[in-house]
């Protein structure tokens, strides 16, 4: 029998897989506790831009692969690269965090274990975080000299928090996170599959125009001033009354025995 099993060198940096819409792209470098490289900054870029080419996902998980989640950018790579090389492999990292913040449809960081530098930036891309209680978070790179993990974060934990983190090394428990608002919820290992599978399925069940627009609508506004972001909401119930079967969204509803409120 021939042995197909792959080595570290040759395993896919990102693995992406569909399963009844819910789509999940998985950080494959245990070995590396999920340094991040250029391979998986061009994989996350690849997986993100299939999970938005597809109508049929609903949602988008991101996990890693062993026990970290993301350990930060991979220095083994980088001490082999000229400055220009180095500039180069930083710009595929942001191009990645920006493909996984671009996507339509709700994505869900699940954090179990070790989220550095750029560990904090895919969880900070994604619309929300759930960790277990072991999940640490920090952003180590001023003290190491460089730069980065300086806007998403600030904008999620507020700018003292952030420049905490970022001048003195400090790293946030999974408790710590969940109380500034860069994790959602905090779920014990050996639950945390059922809980991110509940989430994912509720979401993938909704009406998915509903969801985009109600995603569009909280990135968009959360930019704009009050009547901007009434605007953008405005815009968006014109889009949805439009487009999609609204009715009966609301006739299911209304099944459910919970016929009063729900709607602005």
């Amino acid at each position: 029998m021939t042995d197909t099993t792959l080595s570290a060198a040759e395993a896919p940096a990102v693995l992406y897989a569909v399963d009844a819409g819910i789509a999940t792209i998985t950080l494959n470098r245990p070995e590396s506790r999920n340094a991040l490289n250029l391979a998986m900054c061009e994989g996350l870029q690849r997986a993100a831009a299939t999970a938005a080419a597809d109508p049929d996902v609903r949602v988008v998980l991101v996990r890693g692969a062993g026990p970290a989640f993301c350990a930060g950018a991979d220095l083994k790579e980088r001490k082999t690269m000229d400055e220009a090389q180095v500039l180069a492999r930083r710009m595929r990292g942001f191009f990645a965090y920006d493909a996984l913040e671009a996507l339509p449809m709700p994505t869900i960081a699940v954090v179990e274990g070790a989220a550095a530098g750029s560990g904090v930036e895919i969880t900070a891309a994604c619309d929300v975080a759930i960790a277990t209680p072991d999940a640490a978070f920090w952003t180590p790179e001023a003290q190491w000299g460089t730069v980065g993990a300086t806007q998403r974060l600030a904008r999620i934990v507020g700018k003292r928090l952030a420049k905490d983190m970022m001048f003195t090394g400090r790293r946030l428990t999974a408790a710590d996170a969940l109380e500034a608002g860069l994790v959602t919820r905090i779920v014990a290992r050996d639950g945390i599959d059922a809980e991110v599978a509940g989430m994912a399925a509720s979401i993938a069940k909704a009406p998915p125009l509903g969801m985009r627009l109600a995603k569009r609508c909280i990135d968009r506004g959360i930019e704009l001033g009050p009547r901007g972001a009434l605007a953008e909401e405005l815009l968006a119930i014109e889009e949805n009354l439009s487009r999609s079967d609204w009715r009966s969204g609301i006739s299911g509803f209304s099944r459910t025995g919970q016929s009063q409120g729900g709607e602005a």
